[in-house]
């Protein structure tokens, strides 16, 4: 088996017990490293007045982890600059959000080249290469001016957005061009896969070829959909033994007879935090006999509190809360519980099984594996109900969800009534089906597809064509 050679904006190195980190790229590498020998590289997540040339090498079983620490200047640039302020916004169509600064763009690539250039040296001829998200699209392209040949791949998280709308980010052109130094390039959707070819042929002048192959100039480059999973079983478990866990008895004993409406996510503009629980308070108003009957718990560890537009989201979202609790609360029940706790995956899991539903409604999400956690958390005799937005990835596969517009609030207060008055008989039969779709495309598989087509096809060489030599008397 070939090394597996994986780069990452953070590195999830594990803790000192040895147990892995809980969730995220940790889990969904898991068993790729099980089954090869592993190098990750990344930023460590620390910040020195010196930057690093060498990476800090850790040994953790078959698993080799590199880590490269950032200037304040780097942080600010790449990470906080143009990844978080100005492509991140404009990925999740939110192009009035979007900053861009030639310093930062100068300052993203400037770390994808220390990155390349420090990993340069640690590759070996047969290493495969899985480069991660978009902190680093370009980091194929410099290392392929440093003379690595690899087979490289990319897996892009996050959604691709229509040409028209990445078009109108400065630099546009050059991250398309450094895409098509990857062999293969992966993206949660076949609609995110068709957006990306699209942007190649129409702003860089590529050629659609048949299936999922793009040529441009001698470069032919595969864009595909690899619907990301996660671990069901585990997560499945993880609920199952949750019953045990004070944070969830406590929560038991305060509901009482009241049904729980959950919502997890990150504090993001992405999310449609504040859009929700105005939402829920539609659905109050319009379902007065609800007040005191239902509880709203939205989990939102805060992110990112140093981007300005996090900042201005945390105050929006509180604000909103406050409203909504002062006007239609009552002594005794507060309609809507805001927690920004970090809380671990078993707690996680065992808060999806208690609640009747499952709120899901971002105004754009790559894939949303909450989702699909909130299903695999389900009691199979008496599971509750996904309300999931149709512009997550996961409603190209969770057909079965109660599929709402987040912008229509309307639309989804009406969605929680029928989730909370769903039948016990239609609840199973349509958990069934998507925990059968959840089961079926899970982190492992995810993992092995995309692997197995990037170390399949033809030879590596920098994803050029590989054409015939003329003899002289052919020329």
């Amino acid at each position: 088996m070939p090394r597996l050679v994986v780069v990452s904006n953070r590195v999830a190195i594990p803790d000192p017990t040895g147990k892995g980190s809980a969730g995220g790229l940790a889990v969904a590498l898991k068993e790729a490293f099980e089954a090869h020998r592993g190098l990750w590289f990344g930023w460590s997540g620390k910040v020195a007045a010196q930057p690093s040339t060498t990476p800090r090498i850790v040994d953790k079983g078959n698993v080799q982890y590199a880590l490269m620490d950032l200037t304040p200047l780097d942080r600010q640039e790449y990470y906080n600059g143009f990844a978080n302020r100005a492509l991140w916004p404009i990925m999740h169509y939110r192009i009035g959000l979007s900053e861009f600064s030639r310093a930062d763009y100068a300052g993203y690539l400037r770390v994808n080249r220390s990155f390349a250039s420090a990993l340069a040296g640690m590759i070996q001829p047969d290493d495969l290469i899985w480069v991660h998200d978009y902190h680093l699209i370009p980091l194929a392209a410099e290392l392929r001016a440093l003379g690595v040949t690899n087979r490289i791949g990319y897996f892009h998280h996050i959604p691709w957005p229509a040409p028209e709308v990445l078009g109108t980010l400065p630099g546009s052109q050059d991250l398309l061009r450094d895409i098509t130094e990857y062999n293969l390039v992966g993206v949660q959707t076949d609609l995110d896969a068709d957006n990306l070819r699209r942007g190649l042929v129409q702003e860089v002048g590529a050629i659609q070829r048949k299936g999922d192959l793009v040529e441009l100039g001698e470069k032919q480059i595969r864009v595909k959909g690899f619907p990301i999973g996660i671990d069901v079983n585990s997560f499945q478990q993880a609920a199952k033994r949750s019953s045990t866990n004070r944070l969830v008895r406590q929560t038991v004993a305060g509901l009482g007879s009241r049904r729980l409406i959950i919502g997890i996510d990150r504090l993001d503009y992405s999310k449609g935090i504040p859009e929700r629980m105005e939402s829920f308070e539609r659905f109050l108003i319009g379902n007065p006999d609800q007040r005191g009957q239902v509880t709203y718990l939205q989990v939102t560890p805060v992110s990112r509190s140093e981007v300005p537009e996090y900042a201005t989201l945390s105050r929006v979202v509180n604000e909103t809360l406050g409203r909504i609790n002062g006007s239609l609360g009552e002594p005794g029940w507060v309609p809507i519980h805001y927690v920004n706790s970090t809380y671990p995956r078993p707690v996680l899991a065992g808060l999806n099984r208690l609640a009747r539903v499952g709120l899901v409604t971002p105004m754009r999400d790559g894939m949303n594996l909450v989702a699909k956690e909130y299903v695999a958390a389900q009691d199979p005799e008496d599971p509750g109900m996904l309300v999931l937005s149709k512009f997550a990835g996961a409603a190209q596969q969770m057909t079965d969800a109660l599929i709402v517009n987040p912008n229509d609030k309307i639309e989804v207060a009406e969605a929680i009534r029928d989730a909370l008055y769903m039948g016990r008989e239609e609840r199973v039969a349509r958990w069934e089906r998507m925990m059968a779709t959840i089961t079926q495309c899970d982190i492992a598989s995810w993992t092995a597809s995309f692997l197995k087509d990037l170390s399949g096809g033809r030879s590596p060489g920098a994803g050029r064509i590989l054409r015939p030599v003329q003899s002289a008397g052919q020329r």
